[in-house]
């Protein structure tokens, strides 16, 4: 969708619809206080007989309101003004997106209400992110698309003065890159596993790559992760006809000397638990095991597209897990590439083991920080659910910044312990570690065996299980965490607000 920007009165807007704020469904608001005499007591009117019921989001759509230029008027309800926000707002914006979207309404105005002055910014960015996800469609794979005939194509952010229109022009840029980076993500995560195997991920990064004269990719063979030693990796993929990849993606935007913020996402491109099989129900979601590496791709294309001032490094190891003559067995062992020699108990615990070897091949790069990004244990569904991302690391600098960003753009994080005692449950008798570490505190226990290969450098593993999909008559992708991400390096670039 198109963004615009304004100076203008209701009144003076020609518009298929103008979209105003309204609280509790009955109090006005700056957005109804701005309207001229006769509108306005029409709106009134209106309110007064209750069609919008005082629920945050809901929205009430009127005809011919008289004075005004505007086809059609959008009420939205906000909710308690006491309580507004801008998350608040972009979540009634997106139920009126989707509304309009499904009408034939082709562009639309909103006023912003004066209200989130304040938080302009946020709620601009919110708006854009918020109004994407709404019109995002994945029909990649249908024979007959079913796409409206005449979307939505137009927003226009109407505000009252000047001064107000670059905060919202750069919220806006934000908004747009994020949301974009995320329907990326979310298209490579809908995808099929066969056609979304490891080499089309290889193949990807290279198309990415070509966007941009600053970013460099480049696809590791099997042959050269044998050379490097990357055995933990690679028994991983022996089970599987395809490849494995090793996709590198080198963003250089900030000086030629500045460490970068490494990016390392698990792209397990369809995990079938190996000779440790997963139950065949709902096995078919297990091509969302790949969301890591995917939230990678999609913080690299925003980084692109806002031609960060910053280095990164995005680093997704990619392979499929599935039983075979070949495959992993429970009790073999096999040697990382740190030369740590591990045990696999558990052939469905094959994240870590992609992952180990990406975190040790991360430490060539003298990262300033790595950041780990996996849908790696159903615990963390257990203990947080789908609304917040597991976080743990070694770094309570890193790890806070991570919480701030989160906060900031609410792709929330929760930090988790990690500590010695945890540590113990990784013992083996047989090899340096095990890679799992019993029932009780599974998030944490992974987190401590990735522990193990970063030491040298600030590291921190966000564990996305439960917030990387939906299921049930919602299945899809999210995006997320893209905007926690992004925000995280928009705020080292001293961009964001």
């Amino acid at each position: 969708m198109h963004y615009l920007t304004k100076i203008a009165s209701p009144e003076t807007l020609t518009t298929q619809c103008l979209i105003l704020g309204v609280f509790d469904g009955k109090q006005h608001g700056s957005s109804i206080d701005r309207l001229p005499a006769t509108p306005k007591k029409h709106i009134q009117a209106t309110l007064k007989k209750g069609d919008l019921g005082g629920k945050a989001a809901q929205s009430l759509l009127l005809y011919g309101v008289p004075g005004l230029k505007a086809e059609r008027v959008l009420l939205m309800d906000l909710g308690e003004q006491k309580s507004f926000d801008a998350k608040k707002l972009a979540s009634a914006m997106g139920g009126a997106i989707a509304l309009l979207n499904k009408n034939a309404v082709r562009d639309c105005a909103l006023m912003v209400p004066e209200e989130s002055a304040d938080m302009l910014y946020a709620a601009g960015r919110d708006i854009a992110i918020s109004s994407e996800e709404q019109l995002y469609l994945f029909d990649q794979c249908k024979s007959k698309k079913n796409r409206p005939k005449k979307p939505l194509g137009k927003l226009t952010l109407v505000v009252k003065e000047r001064k107000q229109l670059n905060t919202l022009k750069k919220a806006l840029k934000h908004g747009t890159a994020i949301a974009a980076g995320m329907n990326l993500a979310k298209d490579l995560a809908n995808l099929p596993g066969n056609i979304c195997t490891p080499s089309y991920l290889a193949d990807t990064a290279k198309r990415l790559g070509r966007k941009s004269t600053k970013l460099k990719a480049t696809a590791l063979t099997e042959k050269q992760m044998q050379r490097l030693g990357m055995g933990a990796l690679l028994s991983v993929s022996r089970g599987s006809r395809e490849p494995a990849k090793l996709i590198v993606l080198e963003y250089r935007g900030g000086k030629e000397n500045s460490r970068p913020v490494v990016l390392v996402g698990k792209g397990l491109t369809f995990d079938a638990g190996g000779i440790s099989i997963k139950p065949s129900a709902g096995m078919d979601e297990m091509k969302y095991d790949m969301c890591g590496g995917a939230s990678v791709f999609g913080t690299l294309q925003a980084c692109v597209d806002l031609d960060l001032p910053i280095n990164v490094i995005g680093i997704v190891p990619s392979s499929e897990n599935l039983p075979d003559g070949e495959a992993n067995k429970p009790g073999d062992i096999v040697t990382s590439m740190a030369g740590l020699t591990i045990e696999i108990l558990n052939t469905d615990a094959e994240g870590r083991l992609i992952l180990c070897d990406a975190l040790t091949y991360a430490e060539r790069f003298r990262p300033a920080a790595v950041i780990d990004i996996a849908t790696l244990t159903g615990a963390c569904v257990v203990a947080l659910g789908h609304h917040t991302t597991g976080l743990l690391g070694n770094d309570d600098k890193l790890a806070d910044e991570l919480l701030k960003a989160g906060d900031d753009i609410h792709d929330p994080a929760w930090r988790l312990p990690m500590n010695d005692d945890y540590r113990k449950q990784l013992e083996s008798n047989f090899a340096d570690m095990a890679n799992i570490g019993g029932k009780g505190a599974g998030t944490i226990t992974a987190a401590c065996f990735l522990g193990e290969f970063t030491k040298k450098y600030k590291w921190a593993h966000l564990d996305i299980a439960g917030t990387a999909w939906k299921g049930g008559h919602e299945k899809g992708a999210t995006g997320r965490p893209v905007p926690l991400l992004t925000q995280l390096l928009l705020k080292r670039c001293k961009l964001a607000e």
